[in-house]
């Protein structure tokens, strides 16, 4: 019998394991700098900084802080987000064993660090009983592309990008499981609506993914017969609707004030050849052309972004929907602003973002260069063109489409859908940025495309290594 440590799925698990507990844990901590996102969340808990006489340089974008003062003052709340869960999961760890008033960050990563070992073991598990060679070649790109410290530095953060990555891949994971399973279990669905949920709420922008979610979930219903299963199924899928529209619904109004700023004048005024005119056709004043190319945080605009006016002249006016029917009627403005999303589309990690705490031998904004081999091969290796970006999601459901028409089982055909799903994630992703909130911090804002992009990378180099060495001969066999 052989050590389960060589099997795919032990041996997945503790390599994730070791390469994130050396990158999370161990001196120097790697982590991600705030860009201002992270008073929503500290304020909720009643957290702030060590030191109250911290500069704004030293807080924002150039150094990584791992530790905050946990002071029972709760300065802003109201964020809905199901980050605040995790963050809370975390503080209460970190008090249970250390007994202080200080919150060390690196609880919060060995939260989403174990959700996304628990993905990595389920996924390959579930993929092993397809094939061994399919096993191991999942289990290395589980480890070399998605533990790579791009990603993995999110981790130690208060960011919502880590909830999204670590409860996407279990959602995935489950969704799988359950198609791969002969007679999927209730506690099995119930994870994955739980996951899903987690997912959904981690920021606004996956608000509309809990829709498509919700589709691929109906199709679990003919999967099994009794009538329990068919209720969870429906109660779940309208669950994860309904959440989808109250995380959107419940979004702050300083923060839309901010998405409609940025949309109008750092997305559809950036670079406009033609500001005064784009702003009659948003129905807006064109006096605000002043504002062109500047985003909500510019200083010493021509029109203050507090000003009032702007809340009855613009922002009363134009919102994402009106942007949107913009881009619709212009799509040769829609193009252009997809060639510039598509150039910061491959980058993972945000080059204006330290990954360092601060000390005297670390310049400000570093980025470490440790377990980063995909991260670097992936921004120099890869054309940032819109152009093959179709391409490949032309090929890609194209395959799929074909496989689900020749495949006769229903359980195959939905694991096909889930893979497609992934597909219209990343298309959703891709677009959703500039609409939702123009050009201004693309490059984060696009990470959610970026691991579904990755993601659809591996299915495709699966099924490469599936149609080399496997067949359906020998299904649920081991090679």
């Amino acid at each position: 019998m052989k050590s389960k440590l060589l099997q795919p799925a032990s041996a997945a698990v503790l390599a994730a394991a070791l390469v994130l507990g050396y990158l999370l844990l161990a001196k120097p901590l790697i982590g991600m700098a705030d860009n201002g996102d992270f008073l929503r969340i500290m304020g909720a808990f009643g957290l702030d900084y060590l030191d109250p006489h911290l500069e704004y340089k030293d807080k924002y974008f150039s150094y990584f802080l791992s530790q905050y003062q946990m002071t029972g003052r709760y300065f802003q709340g109201g964020y809905p987000s199901t980050e605040l869960i995790m963050v809370g999961l975390a503080m209460l760890l970190d008090k249970a064993l250390t007994w202080d008033s200080v919150f060390d960050i690196r609880f919060l990563a060995i939260l989403y660090a174990a959700v996304f070992l628990a993905a990595v073991y389920l996924l390959v598990q579930t993929y092993t009983t397809v094939s061994r060679t399919v096993g191991w070649v999942l289990a290395a790109l589980l480890v070399l592309v998605f533990c790579d410290a791009g990603y993995a530095a999110y981790y130690n953060s208060l960011y919502g990008e880590p909830l999204s990555y670590a409860f996407l891949f279990l959602t995935m994971a489950l969704a799988l499981r359950i198609c791969r399973t002969g007679r999927p279990s209730g506690g099995l669905l119930a994870a994955f609506f739980a996951a899903a949920l987690f997912f959904i709420g981690a920021k606004v922008q996956n608000a509309p993914c809990g829709v498509l979610l919700a589709l691929l979930s109906l199709r679990f219903l003919k999967m099994k017969a009794d009538r329990s299963w068919r209720r969870s199924v429906i109660m779940g899928s309208v669950g994860l609707v309904a959440f989808s529209a109250a995380i959107y619904l419940l979004d702050p109004k300083e923060i839309k004030v901010i998405n409609q700023y940025q949309t109008i004048f750092y997305g559809v005024l950036k670079d406009s050849p033609t500001p005064e005119k784009d702003l009659e056709e948003l129905g807006i004043d064109p006096k605000f052309a002043v504002l062109k190319d500047t985003n909500y945080f510019t200083p010493n605009t021509a029109i203050p972004q507090s000003d009032p006016i702007l809340q009855k002249e613009v922002y009363d006016k134009a919102d994402q929907k009106t942007v949107a029917l913009f881009y619709l009627t212009h799509p040769a403005r829609f193009l252009d602003k997809m060639q510039v999303t598509a150039r910061d589309a491959f980058t993972i990690h945000p080059s204006y973002l330290g990954n360092y705490e601060k000390a005297p031998d670390v310049p400000p904004g570093k980025i470490t260069g440790t377990f980063t081999w995909w991260s670097k091969w992936k921004a120099s290796a890869l054309p940032r063109s819109f152009l093959l970006l179709c391409l490949f999601f032309a090929v890609y459901f194209a395959v799929l489409m074909i496989n689900h028409r020749k495949e006769s089982r229903l359980e195959r055909r939905i694991e096909l859908e889930a893979f497609a799903l992934l597909g219209i994630l990343a298309v959703l992703s891709f677009v959703v940025p500039v609409i939702g909130s123009g050009e201004a911090d693309l490059a984060k804002h696009l990470f959610l495309f970026t691991v579904c992009f990755d993601m659809m990378l591996a299915v495709s180099l699966l099924g490469l290594v599936r149609f080399a060495f496997w067949n359906d001969r020998h299904e649920n066999s081991s090679d």
